[in-house]
């Protein structure tokens, strides 16, 4: 299956997440990508569009390779079998956490602005990507929404390797995943337009589902 564009994907995941329609649900995007995605989730289920502000911890040779991520809160999830594999140093690792320290606070402050984060607690939490590669960052955001009192954890994304449950392991609750290639290189090979997402138009997805 070959996406034609994020809101294509999320049109097409929210068909299989009608049984989550009600007032008890909570639809997160991952920014940027994933927001597209899960505005569409929100529009179908008639439910709130919040995020979950995480930050990949890309390798020195190749940023776009999870080594793990961070999230509010300190949560901090490593992949220290792909560390070894790239030769990757703590130290190397501490460095480019500060950097995306950096950017995580911005972009918390950027979608946020004067806005709280929704309440979550008793609620069943969507959690949308616009796909998934290593697990790093859909982990770590899953781990956030749990901490902020979920009662249920979906994790929702419209492609990811066949291995994806297992890279995520107990961090949610149901996982459901439109596509799992076998030949599987990287989330943009199965969309049409892989165009990134900017903060602008994540910024405009909040204020079209956001509940006050």
């Amino acid at each position: 299956m070959l996406f034609l564009d994020r809101p294509d994907a999320g049109r097409r995941l929210a068909a299989r997440l009608t049984d989550f329609a009600g007032r008890d649900t909570v639809v997160l995007g991952l920014p940027r990508g994933g927001v597209p995605v899960a505005l569409e989730v929100a529009r179908a289920l008639d439910a709130p569009l919040d995020v979950v502000v995480v930050r990949k911890l890309g390798s020195p040779r190749n940023p776009e390779y999870a080594l793990g991520a961070i999230g509010a809160g300190g949560v901090r999830v490593v992949d220290r079998g792909a560390m070894r594999a790239l030769g990757v140093t703590d130290h190397d690792l501490e460095v480019i956490e500060a950097g995306e320290r950096a950017e995580l606070e911005r972009r918390t402050v950027r979608f946020r602005a004067d806005r709280a984060a929704l309440d979550l607690a008793g609620k069943t939490a969507i959690v949308v990507d616009d796909g998934i590669a290593t697990g790093s960052t859909a982990r770590a955001a899953c781990l956030i929404v749990r901490e902020m009192g979920a009662r249920r954890i979906v994790l929702a994304v419209p492609v990811a390797p066949r291995d994806w449950i297992a890279r995520i392991g107990d961090a949610a609750d149901e996982f459901v995943c439109l596509e799992t290639p076998a030949h599987f290189f990287a989330v943009g090979q199965w969309y049409a337009d892989f165009t990134q997402t900017t903060d602008e138009e994540v910024s405009a997805a909040l204020a079209a589902r956001r509940v006050t």
